[in-house]
């Protein structure tokens, strides 16, 4: 990274910068309806910050300060590079501090609101090369940009008080169904956060391969991104309707989507033409903000939704979309879907050829 002539930082190559950028320019949907709203909730800011008074934030600042490295023009300077280059690319005005923590597992994080601090694990660093790296940083200086720690704050919170009303009749049943709703947005706002990493390194295949890293260590030569991607494809596709459920049993507890799952949203991000807008300099500013409509937030989230369930070929959403539209045989689809690849009940066995007056075998 060099000097201009103001003393302003600017990145080490030529990348587009985005001034003013708004978050909602590469939120997904279902995250930047949720934010939107929460902005807009009268008192929300004094409420959230009580809340953030009553955990741990301020302990966790002082425990980095005290027992990582904190990156700067001494320390990590590469990293500090990196950091800078990204608020300048997102026009983020006061750049975070951040930490490096020992940790072999590769891992970063952003936390808090007002002032957000970011801290990388020495498992992530030793894993990444220089551009891949870069897209990280770019997608915790996103967070930071969205104010996603709200979702983060809430959810510890709402965690504790989970605990603490659990002898109450369904006190920890509507308790858990928000703590539900806000992991869906969490794992949103992990999407949106990919989406802001690939806007600071501006380099899809380096964006392509962390996540690839993230999955399968240090090995690239091992590993190629079309096929990764392919495993997403089969992810999606594969299986019958007791599979579709088990990738919703599997994913609720979970902060942040699979990252086959995150390679595939990115990379269609990428080809889209709100990515290309972006890039072009077209996107919404941050001082249009306070005149965003929550209820068009929300339809844009709905459709988002719809759009997800008629595109899907996800068994299960194959099975909504053919309810939705009134199936005739819904009886049969629904066993069809159920036991996809599986013999049927009431199938003969041997070579898996169908009974009489049938050609089809079982497993089709």
């Amino acid at each position: 990274m060099t000097e201009s002539p103001d003393s302003e930082r600017v990145p080490s190559r030529d990348r587009r910068r985005f001034p003013g950028i708004s978050s909602r320019a590469y939120e997904h949907p279902a995250d930047r309806s949720a934010l939107v709203a929460l902005r807009k909730l009268s008192g929300f800011d004094t409420v959230f910050k009580t809340l953030s008074g009553l955990l741990p934030e301020r302990s966790l600042r002082l425990l980095f300060l005290s027992d990582s490295v904190r990156v700067g023009d001494r320390q990590f300077a590469h990293l500090n590079d990196m950091l800078r280059d990204a608020c300048y690319i997102l026009d983020l005005e006061k750049v975070p501090p951040m930490y490096v923590n020992q940790d072999p597992q590769p891992n970063a994080m952003c936390i808090g609101l007002d002032e957000p601090i970011i801290v990388v694990s020495t498992g992530l660093v030793e894993l990444l090369d220089e551009e891949e790296m870069r897209a990280v940083i770019g997608h915790e200086v996103g967070h930071a940009l969205s104010g996603h720690a709200v979702y983060r704050t809430l959810l510890l919170f709402l965690t504790k008080m989970a605990l603490r009303v659990a002898w109450i009749p369904l006190g920890n049943v509507a308790v858990m169904a928000i703590v539900t709703a806000l992991r869906e947005w969490f794992r949103k706002s992990e999407l949106s956060a990919d989406r802001a990493g690939l806007l600071v390194g501006q380099d899809v295949q380096a964006s392509m391969r962390g996540l690839m890293k993230l999955a399968g260590g240090n090995h690239l030569h091992e590993m190629n991104v079309d096929a990764f991607l392919e495993q997403a494809e089969e992810y999606e596709t594969g299986g019958d309707l007791r599979d579709s459920v088990l990738k919703i049993l599997n994913v609720l507890p979970r902060s942040h989507p699979f990252t086959t799952v995150r390679a595939a949203e990115l990379k269609k991000w990428a080809a889209s033409r709100d990515y290309q807008r972006i890039m072009d300099g077209h996107y919404p500013r941050r001082d249009e903000d306070k005149d965003t409509s929550v209820s068009d937030s929300f339809r844009d989230s709905a459709s988002h939704y719809a759009d997800s369930v008629r595109n899907s070929k996800d068994p299960l959403m194959g099975l909504v979309r053919d309810i939705a539209g009134g199936a005739g045989d819904l009886g049969g689809k629904l066993r069809d879907t159920v036991f996809r690849g599986t013999q049927r009940p009431g199938d003969s066995g041997g070579d898996g050829a169908s009974g009489p007056g049938g050609s089809e075998s079982a497993g089709k």
